[in-house]
């Protein structure tokens, strides 16, 4: 198992030098889901529990 990693890992090295900044892709995500639960949550808080 360990050599099928380690084999797949040496096939994708060259797909990680994208030069996109996966943190930055991470924090833009990271604030979209934040908008939107921010959203709903105001969308909601006028309304009566069902």
């Amino acid at each position: 198992m360990h050599s099928f990693i380690t084999a797949a890992a040496e096939e994708s090295e060259h797909l990680r030098d994208i030069g996109i900044n996966p943190y930055g892709v991470g924090a833009i995500a990271l604030g979209i889901l934040v908008v939107l639960v921010l959203g709903l949550l105001a969308f909601g808080k006028g309304r009566e529990h069902s």
